[in-house]
C-alpha cells in the first residue's frame, strides 16, 4: 500500500513538474504562424511585427547592412539560401515573398501546399502602409503594425512641418548616375514632404541613368545620396566624386539618407524622413 501511495505521489510531482516546465517554457513557443522570409525586403516588414519564435528563417541579404535597416538583428536567425529545398525541409505556416523573387522558385513551394504571402514592390507610402498592415495581419500582431503605421505618420508630419516653405528641388542620384523617377518610392517621399524630384525635368520615369551633363543642366537645388565621403573606390562610386558634380554640389548641396533606409518599404522610412529632416537642417544653414 504504501509502495502505491509512493508511485502515485511520483506521479503526481512529475504532472506537476510537466505542468509548471510548461508554463515556464510557454513564452518561447511561437504564439502564431511560423514564418519563413525569402527577400530583403519581406525581412524588413517581418522583424519587427512578428515574435523571434515565428521568425524561422530569413533571406540570404538579411545580414547585408548596405541593403538592410535590420542586419543587426537579422543575425539571430537562420539564413536561407533563396531556394527552394531549406524552406520545405523547415516546413514553414507561411512563407513572405517578393514578386522579385525567382518565380520558379515560388511556384515550387505552391505545388507543395505551402501558404505564399507576395509582396510587390512599392511605389508610394500608401502601398507601404498596406504593406505594413497586410504583414501584422500574417503575423497575427495587427496592434504592432498599427504602431509602426502611426510612427510612420508621426514622421511624415514632421518632414513636412520642416519642408515648409522650403519647396527645394531634389535629384536622387547613385552609382554610375543612376537616378530614381518620378515613379519610385523615392520620388514618392519627396513629393509627400513638399519636395521636387527633378527627374522630371530629365524625362525619368519609374529610374535610369543621367549624363553628368544632363544633370548639370536640370540644376536640381540638392543632390540626394546614400553617402558621403571622397573616396572612389570602383567606377560607380567615382561617378558621384566627378569633379563636374564635386563643383556645383560640394558636401552642403548633398542630402545623405542611407541606402538600406529607402531600398525597401517598411517601418524604416519612419527613420528615412527623420534623416531628411536632419539634412534638410544641416545644408540649410
Amino acid at each position: 500500500m504504501s509502495r502505491r501511495r509512493g508511485c502515485l505521489s511520483g506521479s503526481v510531482a512529475i504532472a506537476a513538474f510537466v505542468m509548471i516546465a510548461g508554463g515556464l517554457f510557454a513564452p518561447a513557443l511561437a504564439a502564431g504562424p511560423r514564418i519563413a522570409s525569402m527577400n530583403v525586403c519581406t525581412d524588413q516588414l517581418l522583424l519587427p511585427l512578428a515574435d523571434p519564435a515565428q521568425i524561422i528563417g530569413l533571406s540570404r541579404f538579411s545580414r547585408d547592412a548596405w541593403q538592410s535597416w535590420a542586419a543587426s538583428d537579422a543575425h539571430r536567425y537562420p539564413s536561407l539560401s533563396g531556394g527552394a529545398e531549406d524552406v520545405l525541409v523547415m516546413k514553414p505556416d507561411v512563407v513572405v515573398a517578393s514578386l522579385f523573387d525567382k518565380r520558379s522558385t515560388r511556384e515550387l513551394l505552391k505545388a507543395h501546399g505551402l501558404r505564399l504571402a507576395e509582396f510587390p514592390v512599392p511605389r508610394n507610402l500608401d502601398e507601404v502602409k498596406a504593406q505594413i498592415r497586410e504583414m501584422g495581419e500574417i503575423a497575427r500582431h495587427p496592434d504592432r503594425a498599427a504602431a509602426e503605421i502611426a510612427r510612420l505618420d508621426a514622421a511624415m508630419a514632421r518632414a513636412r512641418q520642416a519642408v515648409t516653405d522650403k519647396h527645394f528641388s531634389v535629384l536622387p542620384l547613385s552609382r554610375r548616375g543612376w537616378v530614381s523617377g518620378r515613379d519610385s518610392l523615392v520620388s514618392s517621399l519627396l513629393a509627400e514632404t513638399g519636395l521636387f524630384n527633378a527627374a522630371s525635368e530629365l524625362g525619368i520615369g519609374t529610374g535610369g541613368f543621367a549624363s553628368l551633363e544632363a544633370i548639370v543642366n536640370a540644376r536640381p537645388d540638392f543632390l540626394l545620396v546614400s553617402e558621403q565621403g571622397d573616396l572612389a573606390e570602383d567606377d560607380g562610386r567615382a561617378f558621384l566624386l566627378h569633379p563636374a558634380l564635386a563643383r556645383f554640389y560640394p558636401p552642403d548641396k548633398r542630402i545623405v539618407i542611407p541606402e538600406r533606409l529607402t531600398v525597401c518599404g517598411g517601418v524604416m522610412l519612419a527613420d528615412a524622413l527623420d534623416a531628411l529632416v536632419a539634412e534638410l537642417k544641416r545644408v540649410g544653414r
